[in-house]
């Protein structure tokens, strides 16, 4: 397999998707593509970002494609076994499952306003409106996962899954942008950033030799 992604520093997408591959246990390449730069346009019409109109990440298995991060999870679930991805209790599954799906379609102000950079630390300040109110909502999801089905496992189902995978990015904002959060919440975020392939991963980025400015400052 071979695996696509864009900068390791600001990549949300690809963060997802490179978990979801680093999960599956299967050897995989990986092509870090730079966001944003002089060749970016030119390497998006390539016959390799093609099916995915041009975005991060893309997941190449022979002549099989998948793109979208949630569509990588679900292909690599069914190649190496669902209870690598989803727990295996039906309500919690549907759970972890609502939770991915919500997260993949919402929080819109929370991904303008604090775009993904685990290089960097920002003072911590207030946070109104919709951005807020998206904040708000990951804590009652992350609270909802935690009591009724976190049991003695470090993350939201207990072991880490799918729908820590799909929040993994979130967690790294959190940290970035300095967003004051409850003492479970922080417990959970601690667990998140110690998963040894989320280590590996903000690891690397700090390497890169790519700067995006308009992700160096707050927005």
């Amino acid at each position: 397999m071979k695996l696509i992604i864009g900068n390791r520093a600001y990549s949300s997408w690809s963060f997802r998707g490179w978990l979801a591959c680093k999960q599956s246990g299967e050897e995989f390449e990986e092509l870090v593509v730079p966001m944003f730069d002089a060749d970016w346009e030119k390497r998006r019409e390539g016959d390799e970002f093609a099916p995915s109109l041009g975005k991060v990440p893309i997941l190449w298995d022979g002549d099989c494609v998948v793109w979208d991060s949630l569509a990588i999870i679900e292909f690599l679930a069914d190649r190496n076994g669902r209870e690598l991805f989803w727990p295996e209790d039906d309500g919690a599954r549907g759970m972890a499952r609502s939770m991915a799906a919500e997260m993949h379609s919402s929080f819109a102000a929370l991904r303008r306003e604090l775009p993904m950079n685990v290089r960097k630390s920002f003072a911590t300040r207030e946070f109104e409106g919709e951005v807020r109110g998206d904040i708000e909502r990951i804590m009652q999801l992350w609270a909802q996962a935690r009591a009724r089905h976190g049991g003695t496992g470090d993350f939201l189902f207990g072991d880490w899954s799918a729908a820590d995978i799909m929040f993994a990015p979130v967690v790294t904002r959190f940290i970035t942008y300095g967003v004051p959060v409850p003492p479970f919440a922080a417990v959970y975020m601690k667990a998140v950033l110690s998963h040894p392939h989320v280590a590996e991963w903000i690891d690397q980025a700090q390497d890169e030799p790519w700067v995006i400015e308009k992700y160096e400052t707050p927005a």
